[in-house]
């Protein structure tokens, strides 16, 4: 059974920084990207970074210069450094890993819980 297990989220005032992790169990055929999502109050869930197995990343603009991800394949997590957070960061966020989960299967998502992170300012 897949299952993403996200932690590290907090509030924190504007200007901090936070370091989210997600921890990746059960195996699947293959991955094309992990990353991770947020959804603010009343807002639709949009990406706020990916990475791909061959280590490329990829940003939403409202995040570039602030947070940083990292994947380590061998430990099957990845994180998200969070730096000069801003009120509008604040959000649940949702790690997600996506592809094959064994030959022959169509490309999907699977998503951790959620956790919070709120920026006051």
């Amino acid at each position: 059974q897949v299952q993403l297990v996200e932690s590290g989220g907090g509030l924190v005032q504007a200007g901090g920084s936070l370091r989210l992790s997600c921890e990746a169990s059960g195996r699947w055929f293959s991955i094309s990207a992990m990353g991770w999502y947020r959804q603010g109050p009343g807002k639709q869930r949009e990406l706020v970074a990916s990475i791909t197995n061959g280590g490329r990343s990829n940003y939403a603009d409202s995040v570039k210069g602030r947070f940083t991800i990292s994947r380590d394949n061998a430990k099957n997590t990845i994180d998200l450094q969070m730096n000069s957070l801003k009120a509008e960061d604040t959000a649940v966020y949702y790690c997600n890993r996506r592809g094959w989960p064994y030959l022959g299967s169509i490309e999907v998502d699977s998503w951790g819980q959620g956790t919070q992170v709120t920026v006051s300012s």
